[in-house]
């Protein structure tokens, strides 16, 4: 190990009777990236939220450029020099783009006592342009932002204070296909300047590429760290479960195959900026992919399939009932479920039991005499969710946001699967999740397809649309501009070609 910027010695953090970090060690040298791998529930954004300042550490011990470092707070932390884009702040929903960029540093904008605006925008808008990111409304209130945009707002929030240290907690799958390379290139820059990169991304082939030096962790213990020429991907992988997986995540035939019958049409759709004049049907047991950079409509494309934002011209038709879709229980009501990309905000109650969470799209089901619903078999329901997709918790009373990211996604995906369906809209079903909890998903897909099961798949990874759809539909700033078939054996490079 050279010069080390950060050293992290003997950390440990216990909730409970867990232990979240135990003996916890590592050392960040400058102009490097280094990266945390392990399952969710490993212990790596524990570890992480203690370096800025979110949690104390029961024991051990930090020194940041070669002093004792005890952060108090994140401000107290960014103000030591290290910028950080975490899982558990993210942006304060009612505050506009512009005051969340800045917040805890509106001294430059104050003149007695009075905040300016304008002039906070203003800085915001060119701190985005500084790192050459895509304009954000800096008057738009973070609540109301796509994910992607918020997670630009959290980095350029980051980078503005031309830390020693940059952290990025699991930020990369929040974004498109070419806001991530521009990420990449800003990791670059970073490390010419001579700035230490700390990063957790669960996308095994981006760690391998970017990381110099890469610390695995499992059940809270960091177990080794592996140097540039020690780092492959089967390496981290049977490091992380402390076991070798085999087989392949992906579909392992070339071939198109599905039912003649269209369950689903969605004829010369159009919605504003989103999407314009966009057809295409979807097959019994097909897995319809869509793929596209961060302008091109994809995801909202998925959000009109459920009616939940409806395309202001054209339709989308189920095919067997003739049936419009307006609004999404008239999705519901023809067999269709959504797993949004954002299950925080837009998916699950973070704050209720996965009980709750399970038997809330099966009310209809439950209803008995009366309009009631019975308790005993709302929780039959969820516990058939949690045995049939193995979701890793104490009871089905557990409180949602103790939950790992990739139970958290078992909860989203068991909700609807517990449920007889005919279509399952999926966007980014994997974003957030581990190595093991990706390739059950992954197995998921397959089983749902050959039990008929049609199904549409959203994502910014076009490894994974490549490697489970029969249909790849490929959109370029709101339109479709072509669809490939998995018989033609189509590559990155050339759907990328297509994008861009």
């Amino acid at each position: 190990m050279g010069e080390c910027i950060l050293k992290v010695s003997g950390l440990c953090k216990t909730f409970g009777i867990t232990k979240a970090n135990d003996d916890v060690s590592l050392k960040l040298e400058p102009g490097k990236v280094h990266a945390l791998a392990g399952e969710n529930g490993s212990g790596k954004s524990t570890l992480i939220s203690q370096i800025v300042g979110i949690q104390t550490p029961d024991s051990g011990e930090m020194e940041l450029a070669g002093k004792p470092y005890t952060p108090v707070s994140p401000i107290d932390a960014r103000e030591q020099g290290i910028g950080f884009v975490v899982q558990e702040l993210g942006l304060i929903d009612d505050f506009d783009a512009a005051m969340n960029m800045f917040v805890g540093n509106v001294g430059p904008f104050t003149s007695r006592g009075m905040i300016s605006i304008k002039k906070m925008r203003e800085a915001a808008r060119r701190e985005l342009q500084r790192w050459n990111f895509k304009e954000v409304p800096m008057h738009t209130k973070a609540v109301n932002l796509s994910i992607e945009k918020r997670k630009i707002i959290e980095i350029t929030k980051a980078l503005s204070t031309n830390p020693k240290i940059l952290i990025l907690d699991e930020t990369t799958q929040a974004l498109s296909h070419d806001t991530k390379n521009r990420l990449y290139e800003i990791i670059e820059e970073m490390k010419k300047e001579g700035t230490a990169v700390l990063m957790v991304t669960h996308d095994l082939d981006e760690m391998c590429e970017l990381a110099d030096q890469i610390t695995v962790l499992r059940d809270g213990k960091s177990i080794v760290t592996l140097e540039k020429p020690e780092i492959s991907v089967d390496r981290v992988r049977q490091l992380m479960v402390g076991r070798a997986i085999e087989g392949n995540y992906y579909r392992t035939d070339w071939e198109c195959i599905y039912d003649d019958e269209v369950l689903l049409r969605a004829e010369h759709i159009s919605d504003g900026p989103f999407y314009q004049d966009v057809s295409f049907e979807l097959h019994k047991g097909e897995i319809l992919g869509f793929c596209g950079l961060s302008d091109a409509g994809i995801h909202e494309i998925g959000k009109a399939v459920f009616a939940l934002q409806p395309p202001r011209q054209g339709k989308v038709i189920v095919n067997r009932s003739g049936r419009v879709l307006r609004q999404p229980l008239d999705a519901t009501r023809n067999k269709i479920a959504y797993v949004p990309k954002d299950r925080d905000s837009e998916a699950l109650l973070m704050e209720a039991s996965i009980r709750d969470n399970i038997y809330m799209p099966s009310l209809q089901e439950i209803e008995g005499k009366g309009f009631f619903i019975s308790p005993s078999k709302c929780t039959a329901l969820a516990e058939e969710a949690r045995q049939k997709l193995n979701i890793k918790c104490t009871n089905v009373k557990q409180i949602v946001s103790a939950l790992s990211g990739g139970n958290k996604q078992k909860v989203n995906l068991g909700r609807w699967l517990v449920k007889d369906l005919d279509i399952l809209v999926l966007d980014c079903p994997t974003r957030g999740v581990d190595v093991g909890v990706k390739a059950y998903i992954y197995q998921l897909m397959k089983e749902m397809k050959q039990k008929g099961l049609s199904m549409i798949l959203i994502s910014d990874e076009l490894t994974e649309v490549l490697g489970m759809s029969d249909r790849i539909a490929v959109m370029k700033e709101g339109k479709l501009v072509t669809v490939m078939k998995r018989s033609e054996h189509p590559t990155e490079s050339k759907v990328v070609e297509v994008m861009i």
